[in-house]
């Protein structure tokens, strides 16, 4: 049932989508020379899979969790993408295609040990992962793995479409927090 959501919303957001991520691509053309970022994620069963996001940060950033990335990246106009969570509409490709949900547990790198370890120890890559979830309502990110991944599990264990509905309207009033950078 939640994939037909996922599918109906993604095709539904189109409309709007398409038009403000080709003004968004043209912008973050002139912003960083390459608008669009693409980065190896841990998917549905540990399936590495490719993210793709709107570029925030200067190229030939270190790929690191957001937490460990350095501020000064970011550059003025991926300031404003990831304070509107604008940076996160092409993941909506990710969603259609099977690769990610729109709510459930955001999906990591390879490189994060800790968290990788708490995740599977708890069931966590038995879902597809997601672009909001409640994680990100709680303001809960990569930096705590151990109370990411129980909070992550809590969220599968509760599934249901009120909560599906709960973490989208969430995210959109502006109650999700992304991964934090240490200024």
């Amino acid at each position: 049932m939640v994939r037909f959501f996922d599918i109906f919303f993604v095709l539904l957001s189109f409309v709007v989508v398409i038009p403000v991520g080709i003004i968004i691509l043209i912008i973050g053309f002139f912003d960083s020379g390459s608008p669009l970022f693409i980065q190896e994620r841990m998917g549905k069963n540990k399936k590495m899979f490719k993210l793709v996001k709107f570029r925030t940060m200067k190229r030939g950033t270190a790929s690191v969790s957001t937490h460990l990335a350095n501020a000064n990246a970011i550059t003025r106009w991926g300031s404003f993408l990831r304070r509107s969570k604008l940076d996160e509409l092409p993941q909506l490709w990710n969603v259609l295609i099977g690769q990610m949900s729109i709510v459930g547990p955001r999906p990591n790198l390879a490189n994060q040990k800790e968290l990788i370890i708490e995740r599977e120890s708890r069931g966590v890559y038995r879902v597809r992962p997601g672009i909001t979830g409640l994680s990100q309502t709680l303001k809960i990110d990569m930096s705590t793995p151990e109370l990411l991944a129980i909070t992550d599990a809590k969220m599968i264990e509760n599934e249901s479409l009120y909560y599906y509905f709960k973490y989208i309207f969430l995210t959109i009033i502006g109650k999700g927090g992304g991964d934090r950078i240490v200024k």
